[in-house]
């Protein structure tokens, strides 16, 4: 890691890909509306194993380890810095270690507070509005959720990193809030921004950070009325697919599982991460204009991370993209 920066008073954003791309969207966004600069890179050394290497043209990639790194923004204002870790995956052992070195750096940057961003899958229909719940390290956290009209979460687990930080935020002393979007839970292999744009939302409120949210409130709606339009026909087809009545509740698990995967073939927009096609011409001089327009204004970033997830490219992107926030303007 370079040499540690001097930041007054930073609170702590942690993100890792799940679900709906609520969290990491969500992360991305602040990157790229804040301008925020990379510091740190964290090596997690034997924690992660290599599972596939990537092939470009024929020729098999060389073999790499999923990457983690810190961003920071410094506030004009001078109230409070803001610390971004966004990290490509979750280890897939190890994590409370993983988590305990990444609060230990926390520390050393002196930051005061950890805040984590994740998904909650529901009933909800793409047209409702999304929800935010949450939950705190302590009773003065759950008291500022229940200002910002945040859902509490009275009972259950935070599975993964989300939730194991904050635990190892609290036995250092740190205080925590995660905050969860609600999607809908027949679309959990698409993005779905409405919930990205609800955390910010609440994180705002919380932060007292002023982020424009304009171009993540039409994305939110442009997809919330193409997974509708996605939804109604799926639904003549398969029957709701959302609001079950209570005796439905022992449908498998593997109906549910082609339910979703119908969804997802039905030809939204938006493809999780979908499979390694050729790329048209078109759609990588599309790419191209947006990285070189992304190049000289970070505040355009998140555009082209709309369009690699539509593409499902962004995987593939991932390392030019975030590059893009090496160094200050």
């Amino acid at each position: 890691m370079p040499e540690t920066p001097k930041l007054n008073r930073p609170w702590f954003v942690a993100v890792w890909p799940g679900m709906g791309h609520v969290a990491l969207n969500a992360g991305v966004y602040l990157l790229a509306k804040l301008g925020m600069t990379a510091v740190a890179e964290f090596e997690a050394g034997e924690l992660f194993d290599v599972s596939a290497v990537e092939v470009k043209g024929g020729v098999i990639q060389p073999a790499r380890r999923p990457r983690n790194r810190f961003f920071v923004w410094a506030d004009p204002e001078k109230r409070r810095d803001l610390v971004l870790f966004l990290g490509e995956a979750q280890p897939p052992v190890g994590k409370f270690p993983f988590c305990r070195q990444v609060i230990e750096y926390a520390r050393g940057l002196g930051v005061e507070r950890v805040l984590t961003f994740a998904a909650m899958a529901t009933e909800m229909r793409p047209e409702h509005l999304s929800r935010v719940f949450g939950a705190a390290t302590d009773e003065r956290g759950v008291d500022e959720l229940r200002r910002l009209d945040v859902t509490v979460l009275q009972e259950g687990n935070i599975g993964g990193l989300n939730g194991v930080l904050l635990g190892a935020a609290a036995l250092a002393g740190l205080r925590g809030t995660c905050f969860l979007g609600e999607m809908p839970q027949v679309f959990t292999q698409v993005p779905f921004p409405k919930a990205s744009l609800a955390i910010l939302e609440a994180f705002s409120a919380l932060t007292g950070i002023e982020v424009d949210l304009d171009e993540l409130t039409d994305q939110a709606r442009a997809v919330e009325e193409q997974l509708g339009e996605l939804l109604a026909r799926v639904e003549e087809q398969y029957g709701p697919q959302t609001q079950r009545a209570e005796d439905d509740e022992d449908e498998s698990d593997e109906e549910d599982d082609e339910n979703e995967e119908e969804v997802a073939r039905e030809g939204v927009e938006y493809r999780y991460e979908g499979p390694d096609e050729t790329v048209a011409p078109s759609a990588v001089q599309r790419i191209e204009e947006l990285f070189a327009r992304a190049a000289t204004d970070r505040g355009k970033a998140f555009e082209l991370k709309r369009e690699l997830d539509r593409l499902g490219l962004f995987k593939r992107y991932e390392d030019r993209f975030l590059d893009l926030f090496k160094h200050a303007d």
